[in-house]
């Protein structure tokens, strides 16, 4: 059957685009052009609202779903525990949702919730605390309602306090079941001093002696609007949005804002720590105090960490320690600087207990290299390019987005920061990388904490190419294992 001369003349076009969409293809993939991506990060004055009584709320509005998520975030965490009450700031976190109100028992409310198809959570952190709930458009009126009494007058039912207080206990038990575990414990009293928060754990002592009484008074220090941002995402109309929190907020007095996380008073002492146990792998941290947030040295600083050992496999340390000698699954570098005082630099790895020493005379010189030579020109290109182009993922939600900004908010940082944070990436040098390596990561300043069989870990590996004498003069302190409720030395 002839084809009509309309449909001759469709694949005769057809053909024609097809071969000239194959002319545009170039003869190797390297030889693609692609677009510039274009992103400019959202500015954070163009979601921020103040209700009448100051407090500030950040709106995000989203119709693709029929949800509201509200998050409530205070200033004031586990900082304010008083020292013979470690644990009160966690236990008055999770008791909000789980302890009732003063009106509502705690299982009505965990009734009401489900019934509701209403998801409501609570919990205090280090130097933040918050609660969250995440419902339906729909019913929203009525799920607010029941969450904002469980932020403003939790009732810290006895029973589930006891419960919570049992369950605790329980998991303090396990704490030496886990090398990790242990590691991370002696790192920050090493690093911060067991009497600063960022290292204090509670006790059995200190988690029987919790009353509903102390709950309520660390509630009021934190819970109240002049510690308090919002943030709301979902499906809303901003203006009734703003107009419910008013209403919920009128009422609602100011308490005194709570202080700055301290400062660690406590000045690290290098060499090697070590802590005895059973374990066919030993698991090592290496570092010390580096620096704050906002220092000047950040972008150098967080360049320089991931060529060093940051930046997964293309950094030095996984390369050298996993790649090329298969002495660790798992090797890395972090740099966790604090916001109100300077944080850590880290090298961390385990590997089998006779390799130890010599995964950690490779870190060592790494951090050497680092410090004598300048990185070469790919690496910082491939370190800058991996911070640039992942850049617009850390506005990638809305909810994430919003978090951003009611962190920096709380914390002060600069309100130009993600809009200058691409330039400040492009501005680190190889010479600025050397010089905050040769400032900041100084190897007899720093701590080496080991958890394994030091009889398998002190003679280095067959070969012998390391063992432990070569850190330090062979001088070790052994740690002993500590009493997993008490805290206090076992032997």
């Amino acid at each position: 059957m002839p084809i009509p001369q309309p449909s001759i003349i469709a694949i005769g076009i057809a053909g024609l685009i097809g071969l000239e969409a194959i002319a545009d293809i170039p003869p190797h993939p390297q030889q693609i052009v692609f677009a510039p991506l274009v992103f400019e990060p959202p500015q954070a004055g163009e979601y921020r609202h103040t209700l009448d009584n100051g407090v500030t709320v950040y709106l995000a509005p989203s119709h693709e779903f029929p949800l509201i998520n509200i998050v409530f975030t205070f200033k004031g965490g586990r900082y304010l525990d008083p020292a013979d009450q470690v644990g009160l700031a966690a236990a008055t976190g999770a008791m909000m949702r789980r302890g009732g109100t003063t009106t509502v028992s705690a299982q009505d409310m965990d009734e009401e919730f489900d019934f509701l198809a209403a998801n409501a959570s609570s919990s205090a952190g280090l130097t933040q605390s918050s609660a969250s709930l995440n419902c339906l458009a729909s019913n929203f009126g009525q799920c607010f309602a029941r969450f904002i009494d469980m932020v403003r007058n939790p009732g810290f039912q006895e029973s589930r306090l006891a419960i919570y207080k049992q369950e605790t206990l329980e998991q303090m038990k396990q704490r030496n079941d886990h090398a990790a575990r242990i590691l991370s414990r002696e790192w920050r009293f090493l690093l911060y001093g067991d009497n600063h928060f960022e290292a204090a754990l509670p006790t059995e002592s200190s988690i029987e002696s919790l009353t509903a009484d102390d709950l309520q008074w660390m509630h009021r220090r934190i819970f109240h609007p002049g510690n308090l941002i919002v943030a709301v995402t979902g499906d809303f109309e901003p203006k009734i949005m703003l107009q419910e929190l008013q209403d919920a907020f009128d009422d609602w007095a100011f308490g005194e804002p709570v202080s700055d996380p301290p400062a660690p008073h406590t000045t690290l002492e290098p060499g090697v720590y070590h802590v005895e146990k059973d374990i066919p792998q030993g698991r090592v941290s290496i570092g010390l105090r580096a620096i704050r947030r906002d220092d000047p040295d950040y972008f150098p600083m967080l360049l320089m960490n991931r060529i060093l050992g940051g930046g997964g496999f293309v950094s030095r340390i996984v390369s050298r320690v996993r790649s090329d000698e298969g002495l660790a699954y798992s090797a890395r570098s972090a740099m966790s600087p604090r916001v109100h005082y300077r944080g850590e630099f880290r090298a961390s790895f385990q590997s089998k207990n006779p390799t130890v020493a010599l995964a950690m005379k490779i870190i060592l010189q790494e951090i050497q290299r680092i410090r004598s030579e300048p990185v070469s020109d790919d690496e910082l290109a491939t370190a800058q390019n991996a911070l640039i182009e992942t850049f617009p993922r850390t506005f990638e939600s809305k909810a994430g987005m919003l978090n951003l900004f009611v962190n920096d908010e709380l914390t002060n940082r600069e309100p130009d920061y993600w809009q200058t944070y691409r330039d400040n990436v492009r501005a680190v040098t190889p010479a600025d990388i050397m010089r905050v390596a040769q400032t900041y990561l100084l190897a007899d300043q720093m701590a080496m904490v080991v958890v394994g069989k030091w009889d398998e870990i002190a003679s280095g590996d067959l070969e012998g190419r390391a063992n432990m004498s070569d850190f330090f003069s062979g001088a070790v302190t052994h740690l002993p294992l500590r009493d997993p409720l008490t805290l206090r030395p076992m032997n």
